[in-house]
This record gives C-alpha cells, sequence and structure tokens, in this order.
C-alpha cells in the first residue's frame, strides 16, 4: 500500500504548471507550485503491478491521480524507485498525458518527472493552456524548483490578451 501514497504524491509535484512564453524555442517562466503535499491523494486505476525486485509500479487503465484541484490522467503511469526501494526516483505517464490545475493545463504524449531534481519533460504534441493564452511545441522541459522551463519543437504561442466581456 505504501507505493501508492507516494506515488500520488510525487504525481502531485509535477502537476502544479504555470507560465508564460513567447517565441520559437522559447524559454518558459513557471510560478512556485500551488500544490499542497499534505492534502489526500486519491489513486484510481484499472490495474496495478508491483514488482519490489525490479524496483517498479506501474498503473494501467484509465489512470487519475487527483489531490486538491490537481488532476493526471493517463493510460499509463510507471513508477520508478530508487535504490532503497521505497523513495519513489521517478514518474513515467505515457499514452497521451494531461494535467490539470485549478487555472492551468498541459497535455503531451508522454511526461516524466526526476524526483530528484524537479525536472520534467513532456513531449509529443505538447500543448500549455493558461486562461486564455496557449503555447504547444514538440518538447516541454521544465525545471519545478527554479521555476524555469523551455518550450521546443515548431514552438505556436497564443496570447489572449483581450478582457472578457463585463471586466
Amino acid at each position: 500500500m505504501y507505493p501508492l501514497r507516494r506515488t500520488g504524491l510525487i504525481l502531485a509535484l509535477f502537476l502544479g504548471l504555470s507560465g508564460a512564453a513567447f517565441a520559437q524555442g522559447t524559454a518558459l517562466g513557471f510560478s512556485g507550485l500551488k500544490q499542497d503535499p499534505g492534502a489526500p491523494v486519491e489513486v484510481t486505476s484499472e490495474t496495478l503491478s508491483i514488482d519490489r525486485d525490479a524496483g517498479r509500479a506501474i498503473l494501467e487503465g484509465d489512470v487519475l491521480v487527483i489531490q486538491g484541484d490537481m488532476r493526471l490522467t493517463a493510460p499509463r503511469v510507471e513508477v520508478i524507485y530508487g535504490t532503497e526501494g521505497q523513495q519513489i526516483k521517478e514518474i513515467h505517464a505515457q499514452g497521451g498525458v494531461t494535467i490539470v490545475t485549478a487555472a492551468d493545463a498541459a497535455e503531451a504524449r508522454e511526461a516524466r518527472y526526476d524526483v530528484a531534481t524537479g525536472g520534467l519533460v513532456m513531449s509529443g504534441n505538447v500543448l500549455l493552456t493558461q486562461g486564455p493564452s496557449t503555447i504547444s511545441g514538440e518538447r516541454m522541459v521544465a525545471d519545478l524548483r527554479a521555476g524555469t522551463g523551455r518550450m521546443e519543437g515548431r514552438v505556436k504561442t497564443l496570447f489572449n490578451t483581450e478582457p472578457k466581456a463585463g471586466n
């Protein structure tokens, strides 16, 4: 049971995406993580396989991870443990990944999160949406601890600065 709780907490760390961008191969600014690591975590999937000898757990089939206002969905999520077997080293979600917070959303074919470095790499038709603005590319590399990131590969940005009606 312990891998599920740690899986959800670590997955939640990379769900707090936000940023702005402005050109081809452009740098992104990520605001601080808005996640409450003490919030309860709910993980749902069709199957859960744990291989302690290989140091990994695999969740498959409509995987949904919820913590606070953040959600991650993917067909498959693999959790890779460090040498101690209890500390999570890396999270790899694939098959069409969606990460949603109260204000932002990110989509890609796959996402990898390195727990030790705070590095997040999303690849394959990446789409980052913040309010009315979007940025897309083939690969997004982010350092969530430093609050920096970069979108690469035919980057397209749509800045919608028009005020909403009633404002």
